[in-house]
């Protein structure tokens, strides 16, 4: 068994909600994932599949069991050929390209086709359950291309690894080293499935990989939106700016609720409940008063967004429906991942927003002309050597382009749908693609996010040799701790390691921020 926390809580799938914290837990390993044992959910889950075999028994026509798939749908399968179908299937969408998915990411594809199964209407066997639990309880992690997805029939190619991998063929990740699965089931003791006659598509075809990367991406905003709010509150302070204009008053007569929040944090922050005495200017400029107006628009969106996904998360979205209760089979179309489309198009907008805000500040901070008093490009070094040190300078090139790459991806992938299959699957989602947009946004954010941190940690002691003005809580707490992971810049250095232990501070949620 892999390595875990010493109380790790346990996700039970039987079938009721899940939330995207479920998903993330596991796909970190602070989780362990639970197939319920309950007679009800396991008569439940084999009434489908029990179904399926009577009605082929009957000679009953079904789509992908006793036909060929998409556009091949006409094409009836003989029945001494019915039992080798699911394994073609998966054999020809073996033509994935591009990187391989984490290991966090998988394990939430993983979790996430889980879920999806255990709503019982798929048609599946428990054994079918039970082997994906099994992938992760041990940790073995099918190899995913991430690329080669519409979105739409499902996220076909890349789920093939999936099912090859529960039949032991294809390759794994296990214990770090890329190894054969079928040698890593014989020495755990593990049986490849041989799959029944629809546990193919019931895999394949659905939409777990958008929406576990979905999931990923969600959890990562979130704590994006928190950290930008810390980092405008430390530049405002440290740009000697006007706390004022997170009035509590002011923000009552825009009714947003996520962006009067972001106010409230920045405003408590800044300890600026008090009236203004008017020591401060009239007014800051935009990236500095307009942050709420900004970060708040992700923080509003952050809670559709999460029931979109969520939605997805918790549905059945393979094709054919399989009905035990009727003993119908529906043939529909769940595996069109428009939502997370949607979902993934949208945060990535708000999420590059967040990044452009924070690099107009930046530009702010190292700008003599702008800064109130600070040093250009917040250099700390003093005397005759200020003349051949530069500071920040070359920190806030680097930002200005993960910004500009961060807003170039916003373009939305949903608006690219491409009619494939012989025009069978003629309006697809291109979810996966969106999501994987998504999660490159955020990359580039969050590298914004920690060089940010190293300009404030930079800005607030220089301004504190200005003028000495104590930092309120929590701005305190939290510069002593930027202090202690990052020394002052005072004579040039490299700031590449800084940026890397930064980052996964701010991926592994390092601070802990605001509880509303």
């Amino acid at each position: 068994m892999p390595h875990l926390p010493p109380n790790p809580e346990t996700v039970i799938f039987d079938g009721s909600r899940l939330r995207i914290e479920d998903i993330t837990a596991l796909a970190r390993k602070s989780a362990v994932a639970h197939l319920s044992r309950a007679d009800d959910f396991q008569t439940r889950i084999s009434r489908g599949a029990d179904f399926l075999d009577r009605l082929l028994a009957e000679d009953g026509v079904v789509y992908g069991v006793t036909t060929g798939y998409g556009d091949s749908c006409t094409v009836t399968i003989p029945p001494a050929l019915v039992a080798e179908l699911p394994h073609h299937l998966y054999t020809y969408h073996g033509c994935g390209a591009g990187r391989m998915l984490t290991a966090e990411e998988t394990r939430a594809v993983l979790a996430t086709r889980l879920a999806s199964l255990a709503q019982g209407v798929s048609g599946v066997s428990v054994g079918l359950l039970q082997q994906i639990e099994r992938l992760l309880q041990h940790d073995i992690l099918p190899l995913i291309p991430a690329e080669g997805s519409v979105g739409a029939s499902g996220d076909l190619t890349p789920l093939s690894y999936l099912a090859a991998v529960l039949c032991g063929e294809r390759e794994v990740m296990y214990q770090g080293q890329r190894r054969d699965a079928g040698e890593v089931f014989a020495e755990l003791g593990i049986t490849p499935l041989q799959l029944r006659p629809k546990e193919g598509l019931a895999i394949m075809n659905g939409t777990a990989v958008m929406t576990a990367l979905a999931c990923l991406a969600w959890e990562r905003a979130d704590y994006l939106c928190r950290l930008a709010t810390r980092l405008t509150a430390l530049n405002v302070f440290a740009s000697a700016g006007n706390a004022h204009h997170f009035d509590e008053t002011l923000f009552a007569v825009k009714p947003h609720v996520g962006q009067q929040r972001i106010a409230r944090r920045i405003r408590h922050d800044l300890a600026s409940d008090r009236p203004s005495r008017n020591e401060q200017r009239l007014q800051d400029r935009y990236s500095l008063r307009c942050a709420p107006h900004v970060i708040g628009v992700l923080e509003d969106a952050l809670p559709f967004f999460r029931t979109q996904i969520e939605n997805e998360l918790n549905s059945a979205n393979d094709n054919p429906i399989i009905d035990p209760d009727s003993e119908r089979v529906l043939h529909g179309g769940h595996f069109y991942g428009g939502h997370i489309a949607f979902a993934m198009d949208g945060l990535k907008n708000a999420v590059a927003n967040v990044a452009d805000l924070l690099d107009r500040q930046l530009a702010l901070l190292v700008d003599a002309r702008f800064n109130h008093g600070l040093p250009s490009n917040l250099s700390g070094a003093s005397g005759p050597r200020a003349a051949i040190n530069h500071g920040l300078k070359a920190l806030q090139i680097s930002v200005s382009a993960w910004t500009a790459e961060a807003l170039k991806q916003t373009m939305p992938a949903s608006v690219f749908s491409r009619s494939t299959e012989c025009h069978n699957q003629d309006k697809v989602s291109m979810g996966t693609i969106a999501a994987r947009d998504c999660l490159r946004v955020l990359e580039l954010s969050e590298q914004v996010l920690a060089a940010m941190l190293i300009a404030a940690r930079q800005a607030i002691t220089l301004r504190h040799h200005i003028d000495g003005r104590p930092l309120p809580e929590p701005l305190a707490a939290m510069q002593a701790d930027l202090e202690d992971r990052i020394a002052l810049v005072q004579e040039d250095r490299a700031l590449d390691q800084d940026l890397q232990a930064l980052l996964v501070a701010i991926r592994t949620q390092a601070w802990g921020l605001y509880e509303d």
